[in-house]
C-alpha cells in the first residue's frame, strides 16, 4: 500500500518543512498538486516547487499535473526532480505522446480521469502507464468529500489489470480509504487526513494496515 502525502494539505509558510515531516511520519511518496488556473480555478506550484521539495526531503516525487498541455512542461518537471508525472486524460488530445515522452525521459507515468469521465476511456491506456489515477474529488482544492461513485471505476479498472498501480486522490480518511482497498486500489493520496490529524505517524500507519 502506497500513501502519497498531498503538499495542498500542508502549511504553505514552511513547504520544506512538511514535506520532511511526511517523510519522518512514514509517508511513501510526496504528492504535489500543480494546478494552472485553467484546466481548474486554482493556481498552485511549479517546477520551483517540486526541486525545493526534491532538495528538502528524499520522498518519491508524485507530481500531478491539473493542467492544459501537459507535454508542454513535462522536461521542466523532470529537470526539478519528478519521480512520476501523471496528467490529465481530459487536459490534452495528445495522451499517447504525452505517456511515450515522460517515460523517454525516464521516469513514471500516470494518467489521470476526472470523476465525470466515462469508464470506457481508461481501457485504451491501461497497459501504456505506470500508474492510473482516480479522481474521487472535482480537481482543484482539497478537503472535499470523497466520490462514491468512483469506486465502481476502482473495481472496473482492477478487474482490467493487475500490474497498473491504482490509485484514489481525494477526500482519503479511513472509511474511504477501506472501501478504496477493497475495491482494488494500490495508493492512497492522503492530504487533510493526515496533515491535520494530530499524529501524523499514526494517521498514516492507520491508512497503511488497511492494506494488510
Amino acid at each position: 500500500m502506497i500513501i502519497a502525502a498531498s503538499i495542498l494539505a500542508a502549511d504553505f509558510a514552511k513547504l520544506g518543512e512538511e514535506a520532511k515531516r511526511a517523510e519522518d511520519a512514514g509517508a511513501d511518496h510526496l504528492h504535489i498538486d500543480v494546478m494552472d488556473g485553467h484546466f481548474v480555478k486554482n493556481l498552485t506550484f511549479g517546477p520551483a516547487t517540486v526541486a525545493a521539495m526534491k532538495r528538502s526531503c528524499s520522498l518519491f516525487l508524485d507530481v500531478h499535473l491539473m493542467i492544459y498541455t501537459p507535454y508542454d512542461y513535462i522536461e521542466k518537471f523532470v529537470e526539478a526532480g519528478a519521480d512520476q508525472i501523471t496528467f490529465h486524460f481530459e487536459a490534452t488530445e495528445d495522451v499517447i505522446e504525452t505517456i511515450d515522452f515522460i517515460h523517454r525521459c525516464g521516469i513514471k507515468a500516470g494518467l489521470a480521469f476526472c470523476s465525470e469521465t466515462s469508464e470506457s476511456m481508461i481501457v485504451k491506456y491501461i497497459d501504456k502507464v505506470d500508474n492510473l489515477l482516480l479522481m474521487t474529488v472535482d480537481p482543484g482544492y482539497g478537503g472535499q468529500k470523497f466520490i462514491p461513485e468512483v469506486i465502481d471505476k476502482v473495481r472496473f479498472v482492477r478487474a482490467l489489470s493487475d500490474e497498473v498501480v491504482i490509485q484514489v486522490d481525494g477526500g482519503v480518511n479511513l472509511e474511504t480509504a477501506s472501501e478504496s482497498i477493497k475495491a482494488g486500489a494500490d495508493a492512497l493520496v492522503a492530504g487533510t487526513y493526515i496533515y491535520d490529524h494530530a499524529n501524523m505517524k499514526q494517521a498514516i500507519y492507520e491508512l497503511r494496515r488497511l492494506g494488510y
